[in-house]
């Protein structure tokens, strides 16, 4: 019922700037947790940064000062504006999305493929 498309994925250069977005459908209710997570080739899916139906957001260390995760007013689009984008960047870019109510359930997009590259 719920379904999640990201957009927004590409080749950009060092130093470059990529918007990520998330449109979500179907019945997602509050509390939730909306998330970006990446996975680069042989290692694990790890998150990047989330942000909760409150606005509280958090970001892995390596992407502060870089990335920016947002949402519109309510759930969707949710965003991920990546600057100063490096190698290291590179990877399938994951939409997640964490309910509670009425009870404790996972979604994810099939992913956007990001890639730094000169």
């Amino acid at each position: 019922q719920v379904q999640l498309v990201e957009s927004g994925g590409g080749l950009v250069q060092p130093g470059g700037t990529l918007t990520l977005s998330c449109a979500a459908s179907g019945s997602i209710f509050s509390p939730y947790t909306m998330a970006w997570y990446r996975q680069a080739p042989g290692e694990q899916r790890d998150l990047v940064a989330r942000i909760t139906s409150g606005g509280e957001t958090n970001y892995a260390d390596s992407v502060k000062g870089r990335f920016t995760i947002s949402k519109h007013n309510g759930k969707s689009p949710m965003y991920l504006q990546m600057d100063s984008l490096r190698l290291e960047d590179t990877a399938v870019y994951y939409c997640n999305f964490q309910t509670h109510w009425p009870d404790v359930r996972e979604y994810w997009g099939r992913g956007t493929q990001v890639t730094v590259s000169s």
